[in-house]
């Protein structure tokens, strides 16, 4: 008999989108419902998924306008959500030049005390920045013995405790997409996650990153607002 009982774990997507600028050459009144539109569309999402935030990539890359970050219960949810967008009339004129899709699974170099089921949920908090990237580890990696790679790891963990302003919230790709994980850190100091990243790069676990960009710094905020922004 299967198990029909809901998975825990959620699906995480950040999608990246790019306005083309011949949008920006369309009467102001159809500029004006098209974003309203695809707003509505996804303020209504915001009550259907477990989580999605909007976020303004514009003057931060040159590749991408705007970041809609969500967490839903299956892939078809994911789709869902995509077809959606293309389907609005604002669609037709957005390209996704950035695509992150990853689950939440709980890591196995934390601290297994307390409930192992909140890793589990994405629970952003009201920061104003987010800044997100892949994440790949070299091979070499995994051939560790897990008590090495455990304590490099708690070096690392010990790192990103000296900087309670920032918070961070890790997703799995494995087998799902071309990343082994997409990071997502928040806080209202960029300040602080630019020294963060600079400390992280001196401890030893840096020497077994394959890769770790794209990079991408994201403002905070509400549907309209943000594709107000992009165009």
């Amino acid at each position: 008999m299967s198990d029909e009982r809901p998975h825990p774990q959620q699906v995480v997507k950040f999608a990246f989108y790019k306005l083309d600028r011949a949008f920006r050459g369309q009467p102001p009144e159809e500029r004006s419902a098209a974003r309203k539109e695809l707003a509505e569309l996804l303020l209504e999402g915001r009550e259907r998924f477990p989580m999605l935030r909007t976020y303004s990539t514009v003057g931060m890359r040159g590749d991408c306008d705007f970041l809609i970050w969500s967490a839903t219960k299956t892939l078809e949810e994911v789709s869902a959500l995509e077809t959606a967008t293309r389907q609005s009339t604002i669609g037709r004129w957005l390209d996704t030049p950035f695509s992150y899709l990853a689950m939440t699974k709980r890591s196995q170099y934390e601290d297994r005390i307390g409930d192992k089921r909140e890793k589990l949920q994405v629970k952003p908090g009201r920061a104003k920045y987010l800044f997100v990237y892949p994440f790949v580890k070299t091979r070499a990696w995994y051939m560790l013995p897990f008590e090495e790679r455990q304590a490099m790891m708690d070096v690392h963990i010990e790192v990103g405790h000296r900087f309670p302003t920032v918070k961070l919230n890790t997703t799995y790709s494995f087998g799902l997409d071309d990343q082994e994980f997409v990071v997502a850190f928040e806080t209202d100091h960029p300040e602080h996650f630019l020294d963060l990243v600079m400390q992280l790069r001196e401890a030893r676990s840096s020497e077994y990153t394959l890769r770790d960009t794209p990079i991408f710094s994201c403002i905070a905020g509400d549907p309209l607002s943000v594709l107000e922004s992009a165009g």
